[in-house]
């Protein structure tokens, strides 16, 4: 009597599932075998070779320093005027300003070396215990930046600029620097350099073993440097017709390289 083989829905849709795990699982083994290299494979022996021809290496910083005597002095100039209304205060300060410009002019300080950095108009007020303030007028200040560019000229600018401008003249931030700085700035990146390399060295001898050449340098850090001569927040001069003294003192610029060398 013939065998009768009866297959429901459900019966072929487990035996379908079962294949395509089978087919899946065969699959991803291929691309393991295809993709993993053998005893001499490139991948693996490529990333070993890259990091042993880079070799080992020193890194070394070093810090050059160079002194120079400053040669220019810039300051901040205030001129204030009051008046009863805006208009009158703005005029006497723009008359008292007009001529100490001119007189900073004929000291031989250049026009592109004076620059408007603020203008203020606050009024003026009583204040008393027994009613509301009282307006008494306005005051009006000018300020500007100055940079006279030879020191022998500072204090004979400074005087003039006071007498020009009387009482109402303030004279502030006092800062000397040096014009041409390059040449000092050579000085400390060549002894940056070899700070850098003396350390190097004792590195190299303590490892027992010699420095090859430079494989990379380059500059960390450069600081204008700050004038050893303390300078005054805010100056009051009495000129009385004489330059105001002027001490240079000294001024330190420093330079910091990092520096990268192979081993022979």
């Amino acid at each position: 009597m013939p065998s009768t083989v009866t297959l429901n829905t459900r019966t072929l849709t487990v035996v379908g599932l079962v294949l395509m795990a089978v087919i899946t699982a065969y699959s991803i083994a291929s691309a393991r075998a295809d993709s993993t290299p053998d005893s001499g494979g490139q991948p693996a022996a490529d990333t070993r070779t890259a990091a042993t021809d880079a070799g080992p290496s020193l890194v070394m910083t070093g810090t050059g320093e160079a002194v120079g005597v400053p040669d220019q002095l810039s300051f901040a100039l205030a001129v204030k005027a009051d008046g009863d209304s805006v208009s009158e205060a703005l005029g006497r300060a723009n008359a008292i300003s007009r001529r100490v410009l001119s007189t900073l002019r004929d000291e031989g300080v250049r026009s592109d070396d004076i620059q408007t950095t603020g203008l203020s108009i606050d009024p003026q007020y009583d204040y008393n215990n027994y009613g509301p303030p009282v307006l008494l007028g306005y005051a009006i200040t000018q300020r500007a930046s100055v940079l006279v560019r030879s020191l022998a000229n500072a204090g004979h600018a400074l005087s003039s600029a006071v007498e020009a401008g009387g009482d109402a003249v303030r004279l502030g931030r006092l800062q000397l620097s040096i014009g041409n700085k390059e040449e000092l700035l050579k000085q400390a990146r060549q002894a940056a350099v070899a700070d850098a390399t003396t350390k190097a060295e004792e590195y190299a001898t303590a490892a027992r073993t010699e420095l090859g050449g430079v494989t990379s340098l380059r500059e960390v850090v450069s600081t204008p440097g700050s004038s050893r001569q303390y300078l005054a927040k805010d100056v009051l001069i009495n000129a009385e017709r004489s330059p105001v003294p002027i001490r240079a003192g000294s001024t330190d610029l420093k330079v910091t390289v990092a520096v990268t060398w192979s081993f022979a």
